[in-house]
């Protein structure tokens, strides 16, 4: 999972499409809690999380950093059933952890 974005517009498009799928994914579970075995309360957090660095992409206060992002505490409790597009999940966290990969 050490694949990182090659661009800003292919970071943001990464980061964009997770939140769509947040967003799928968690109005599946309103509708059939058998899609999820865990409580899904999680996935809100989530998603305000990606929408807060979304944000700071948009208005230019984002900042490359050398940590994992916070919403990797989440991440790291969870597989792939429970987050079907969990890599994209850290190969935004690596992104942001060693930069583009340019």
């Amino acid at each position: 999972m050490g694949e990182r974005a090659r661009s800003a517009e292919e970071y943001a498009g990464l980061v964009d499409q997770v939140i769509f799928d947040l967003q799928e994914l968690r109005a599946s579970t309103d509708y059939d809690m058998d899609v999820i075995d865990a409580n899904p309360a999680y996935l809100g957090l989530l998603l305000e999380e990606l929408r807060e660095l979304r944000a700071s992409m948009a208005d230019g206060s984002y900042l490359f950093g050398r940590t994992d992002l916070e919403f990797m505490r989440i991440v790291k409790q969870r597989n792939e059933r429970e987050l079907p597009f969990i890599r994209l999940l850290y190969q935004i966290n690596e992104t942001h952890k060693r930069g583009l990969d340019i």
